[in-house]
């Protein structure tokens, strides 16, 4: 790949460089979040010099666009650590296992991709995330967290028990094993292992789907997710026990002394580097239903 690249970046890193002095143009800062597999590590060396090479400077601390490689969980971690610069960074996915639903790019890809940034051939597009406060009992502090896929929230030890609000009014008394709300871009991860259903992430819109819900002739919950939109809002209020795990995305956090849990469509979004087509529907169609014969 080195070799293939070696006339275009002696082309066009002279012309890059060039325009930039004349004040033409903004020099762009990367920054690249990788695992730790061994052709993942061998692209981002790889990554990292030949951007470089076209006049990009890696940036840890305020990058314009973030390399990601390896799969989702490599981009959740890549969005919680840049979570400070969503208005100003904008992530691109290089998966080097299966198929993900965040990372667009295949690792023989890499050269068209170095071009296509160093070019800026590409669109930023916005994503819904998910906002999380956790009121507590005895202080007037709340902790706010957002999610990019979900938020669950489950008891420790003992079934969870849990009055559900919508906009204000009571909905249900939940019990069972647990929670989940997530966003449209996250329906298809564990959402979707829960029978939640799957929404397309262009819908400002957030889903309450149940853990093992216990129905019977004395309690009941409704059963189904609930696909909820931006403007309404979702309040858990424990029945049970002030202490509970709260998922965001991949982090465990476990909180004391809970008087609430709040949910609602955030006003801030993830943006994503978009250099070519690919519909959603043909990602959920590649990742569930198509078959490798």
């Amino acid at each position: 790949m080195r070799k293939s690249i070696s006339v275009l970046l002696k082309r066009q890193r002279n012309a890059i460089t060039k325009y930039a002095m004349k004040g033409g143009m903004i020099i762009m800062k990367f920054a690249i979040q990788t695992r730790s597999d061994d052709l993942s590590k061998r692209l981002t060396s790889e990554a990292k010099d030949y951007l470089k090479d076209f006049g990009l400077v890696y940036d840890e601390e305020e990058p314009d666009i973030v390399l990601s490689i390896g799969g989702d969980g490599t981009l959740l971690h890549a969005f919680h650590k840049y979570i400070h610069r969503l208005e100003h960074t904008a992530f691109i996915g290089i998966h080097t296992g299966h198929l993900g639903f965040y990372a667009d790019w295949k690792p023989e890809e890499m050269e068209k991709l170095v071009l296509s940034i160093a070019r800026k051939e590409f669109n930023v597009i916005e994503y819904p995330l998910l906002e999380v406060m956790i009121n507590y009992r005895y202080s007037d502090k709340s902790a706010t967290y957002l999610a990019l896929n979900e938020s669950t929230v489950k008891s420790p030890e003992v079934t969870l028990v849990m009055d559900v609000e919508l906009n204000g009014e009571h909905f249900e008394r939940f019990r069972g094993d647990g929670l989940c709300m997530s966003t449209p871009s996250g329906s298809t991860a564990y959402n979707k292992a829960l029978g939640g259903a799957i929404i397309h992430p262009s819908f400002s819109a957030m889903q309450l789907t149940e853990m093992a819900s216990i129905n019977n002739r004395v309690f009941r919950t409704v059963g189904s997710p609930l696909v909820l939109p931006a403007h309404h809002r979702c309040i858990l209020t424990p029945v049970n026990g002030p202490d509970f795990m709260v998922t965001v995305d991949h982090l465990q956090l476990l909180h004391k002394d809970v008087k609430s849990i709040e949910y609602k469509v955030s006003d801030k979004k993830v943006r994503f580097g978009r250099f070519r087509a690919f519909p959603f529907w043909k990602r959920v169609h590649d990742s569930f239903i198509a078959s490798d014969e």
